[in-house]
């Protein structure tokens, strides 16, 4: 667990060293030119990632925020110091196009020198409420210190999103610290989201772990993805690299599918989609991907695959990719021009909704494309 996450701002910090400003590209610049019939749905956000629709077709983004400046609020990282500020948020787009943040105040930490920013992760709407996962991709007791918004990172959070207020449903970052499902060092970084009738399911980047969140907050285990040798790419001998599940959603057969980012050193092909069920080891059931960051079903049972880096996060390279595999298994690629650094997908209504530029401050946004026809 664990170093995945630090060498993945690595990976972002090789971007930075390439020429690429990425805080000062906004997304719509990456598109320009490509023929596809993109549709800016939300801009000017920070940090976006997982999505969701709600009522009436209202969207909801979880926005990662820009982390925090007051020194008093950082601490140290292997590569800098680590940032509090309360500068998380998630955004409401309404089907008549009107954008306004209903959360703020959410916990946000950014790493000093790249673009890299932890906090609100992903979202979901279940019974007139919005489930939101607080990311922190750090020890859980880091957050000891820290003013008191900073206790809600690694968390699981309930919102009434008419009147801005939450509560604490799950503390994953505690459950990280007293049970540590795979083994490794203290890590706790919860993205992915489902919420189902029983609860949710919530994949822990920073534990390799798939959790289950009970009606009362209570936490199990549902799959732990285990660690795999890789080659070395500076030579010598292969490596441990780290699953780093990012996303779950529910297959058209009940069972739960996990996509994984994957570890250092984030080798192009090497991400998996898996298929989970609760009680059995993961199943790889669809691989040679490379850094997948969010996936989605479609009506027609197709499978679509984000990736964040379709190059690889170490190539220096922010174009992303979205690909679908159909129920035969048959893959295309939909899109990939246009894509920088991709954070987040929903299918809707013959469209893929996806967070573009999902490490940018302000000029993040989500955008809509219309899918093809098949």
């Amino acid at each position: 667990m664990r170093r995945s996450t630090i060498r993945r701002m690595v990976a972002v910090s090789t971007v930075l060293a390439t020429g690429v400003s990425l805080a000062a590209l906004p997304a719509t610049q990456a598109g320009a030119g490509d023929h596809r019939p993109w549709r800016v749905v939300a801009s000017g956000l920070d940090s976006p990632r997982g999505l969701t629709f709600g009522p009436n077709g209202t969207l909801y983004v979880a926005e990662a925020g820009t982390g925090g400046t007051d020194p008093a609020n950082c601490f140290p990282h292997p590569l800098g110091e680590l940032c509090f500020g309360a500068t998380g948020a998630v955004t409401q787009v309404t089907k008549h196009g009107r954008q306004q943040r209903v959360l703020t105040g959410l916990p946000s930490f950014s790493l000093t020198d790249t673009p890299e920013v932890f906090g609100p992760s992903d979202v979901a709407y279940a019974d007139g409420r919005l489930l939101v996962t607080l990311g922190l991709g750090a020890d859980p007791a880091v957050r000891d210190p820290l003013p008191a918004p900073a206790q809600l990172a690694a968390s699981l959070i309930s919102a009434n999103p008419k009147k801005g207020i939450f509560r604490v449903v799950a503390d994953i970052g505690d459950y990280e610290l007293a049970n540590n499902p795979d083994g490794g060092l203290p890590d706790s970084n919860p993205q992915g989201l489902l919420a189902t009738r029983h609860g949710q399911v919530v994949a822990d980047a920073g534990g390799n772990a798939l959790l289950g969140i009970g009606k009362h907050g209570q936490i199990t285990t549902l799959a732990v993805f285990p660690t795999r040798l890789v080659p070395n790419p500076f030579g010598g001998p292969d490596i441990p690299m780290q699953a780093v599940p990012t996303t779950v959603t529910r297959g058209p057969d009940g069972a739960l599918y996990v996509g994984q980012l994957t570890g250092f050193p984030f080798p192009v092909g090497a991400a998996n989609v898996f298929r989970v069920v609760p009680g059995q080891a993961p199943k790889v059931v669809a691989g040679g991907f490379t850094n997948i960051i969010d996936i989605a079903f479609g009506p027609d049972r197709a499978l679509y695959v984000l990736e964040i880096a379709h190059n690889g996060l170490l190539s220096g390279d922010t174009t992303g990719a979205l690909i679908r595999i159909d129920k035969h298994g048959n893959r295309k690629l939909i899109a990939s021009t246009g894509l920088m650094m991709p954070t987040g997908v929903k299918i809707r209504d013959g469209r893929a909704y996806i967070s573009n530029c999902g490490v940018c401050a302000d000029v993040g946004e989500v955008i809509s494309l219309k899918l093809p026809r098949h």
